[in-house]
């Protein structure tokens, strides 16, 4: 161990660690959770003080050797080195004071490292004589501007992870609406009959729900572009240069290609988190539609005996430890806990934001780990189901078009000839009888059969008023040839329908 020395007295560090006296402090006041920051965000925070550095350096505010030292010290964690040094837990200290001075202790150590080096002489970690985490790493800046600068940095950062993964999840869904798109179904409201549908149509609305949803998340993300660096600790700008924020928001745009900007007002940057929650607000309703969409995939496919079995999931694993050969939705299921714990980090988030007092939110590292850990739970579901789910689901196809044809849903393309109240009965005597819709109205002399081959065609009912053609259709151009002595399934004729 060494002895560090802090505002509090003395303090016991592990002799080889990079951090110091007061993340030392953390590790004894917060041993809560075992939960560390998400590496975005240490490399967010990094590519920050990396870029305060360059341009503390570039205003002459601080030495050029010690500016150099933390420039190229920040580098190195923003590649992604010296990550096991960030050891405070997320639930920490109010505004992340302790995981900023774990930042700024570790690029302090890092810096004196470098020194030590460069003269050949034995390091000595902790000496802020060389090397100080306030006073250089720290200079013009403060926990309260920092913090949710990094975290919006990195909110933003993985979003552009996350974002491919989503469009892989509705390309899956949509390739297999074209694959789908001849196979017709029945369509269920009030998970009673309803009138016919094509699978194909199901699964492209399942890709558009996906893209509406994703669409959303990506304007609120736009609210987090503008940056509160330069603000200090209230926002006023105290001990910061007046060109510092201007030019450290015009270096973070290099380094990170996102579109930032300086906040309009740097106090209400500092006292609302809101943009977090519009986000988040966002996500949690992408994961509302997840868990929609894959209780539906797993309604279609329940079974195989008992239940719709209209679709096959590929197997991923077997599906239980006493019955042989059974075969589960795992990786659904998994979606749906991983949706329903992005709706609780939405909540921890919404609590967060809304307890900010006067000039600072104090809940900022509530807020961003939740925040981040939804997006990267979010982004992996979302790419394992594309591709070990979504991608291998088969049509059974003749489950699907018997139920559609013998449906008695099908008499609600009578409406408009027959009127609401006499397709009633006829559904009535046809669900009585176990007669089909068109052995009814031909044995009540209500339409022909010319007649109802026009009307109860049910591909055409997918789509009112449009010839249908489906592109890999094996019925596209055929009319149906209603048969008293069928009833399970109407025979089709080969002769082109008009």
């Amino acid at each position: 161990m060494r002895i560090e020395v802090d505002s509090l007295g003395s303090v016991k560090v592990p002799a080889d660690a990079l951090y110091g006296a007061q993340t030392a402090r953390a590790i004894q006041n917060y041993p809560i959770s075992g939960l560390r920051a998400h590496p975005v965000f240490i490399r967010s925070y990094a590519l920050l003080k990396l870029a305060c550095a360059e341009v503390n350096l570039k205003l002459g505010l601080i030495p050029r050797p010690i500016g150099r030292a933390i420039i190229q010290a920040a580098r190195e964690i923003a590649e992604g080195l010296h990550h096991d040094q960030f050891v405070v837990d997320v639930y920490q200290a109010g505004a992340g004071v302790s995981f900023h001075m774990n930042v700024n202790e570790v690029i302090a150590n890092l810096a004196i490292l470098r020194f030590a080096k460069r003269q050949g002489s034995a390091p000595r970690l902790g000496d802020h004589s060389i090397v100080h985490p306030n006073d250089h790493v720290n200079f013009g800046q403060s926990t309260n501007d920092t913090f949710p600068t990094a975290g919006r940095l990195a909110v933003l950062l993985l979003l552009n992870e996350f974002y491919p993964a989503l469009e892989e999840l509705e390309n899956a869904f949509g390739k297999k609406a074209v694959e789908f798109d001849d196979v017709l179904k029945i369509g269920r409201t009030h998970l009673q009959d309803a009138v016919p549908i094509r699978l194909g149509q199901e699964f492209a609305a399942y890709r558009e729900a996906l893209r509406q949803a994703g669409a959303q998340i990506r304007f609120s993300s736009e609210t987090l572009l503008p940056l509160g660096i330069g603000g200090s600790a209230a926002g006023t700008g105290l001990n910061v240069h007046p060109r510092f924020a201007r030019l450290v928001v015009a270096r973070l745009r290099e380094l990170t290609c996102l579109r930032l900007s300086t906040a309009s007002d740097l106090r209400a940057a500092m006292q609302s988190q809101l943009p977090f929650a519009a986000v988040s607000g966002a996500l949690r309703n992408l994961a509302l539609e997840l868990i929609r969409i894959a209780n539906d995939v797993r309604l279609l496919a329940s079974g195989p005996i008992t239940g719709l079995n209209e679709i096959t999931l590929p197997a991923v694993q077997p599906g239980s430890s006493i019955m042989p050969g059974k075969v589960n939705p795992a990786m659904l299921e998994m979606l749906d806990m991983v949706a329903f714990q992005v709706i609780g980090c939405d909540t921890v988030v919404a609590l967060a934001v809304q307890a900010g007092q006067l000039e600072l939110n104090v809940m900022m590292p509530a807020i961003i780990w939740n925040l981040l850990h939804a997006i990267e739970i979010l982004k992996n579901a979302c790419r394992v189901v594309a591709r070990l789910c979504v991608t291998g689901i088969q049509a059974n196809r003749d489950i699907c078009e018997r139920h559609a044809y013998r449906t008695a849903s099908l008499a609600t393309a009578l409406n408009p000839v027959l009127g609401y109240d006499r397709v009633a009965l006829v559904v009535k005597k046809a669900l009585t009888s176990g007669k089909t819709i068109p052995e009814v109205c031909l044995e009540e002399e209500l339409l022909s059969r010319k007649e109802l081959d026009r009307l109860l065609n049910p591909h055409r009912m997918t789509e009112p008023g449009i010839r249908w053609a489906g592109r890999n259709s094996r019925k596209a151009g055929k009319k149906v040839a209603w048969s008293q002595e069928k009833r399970t399934r109407p025979t089709i004729s080969r002769t082109p329908s008009r």
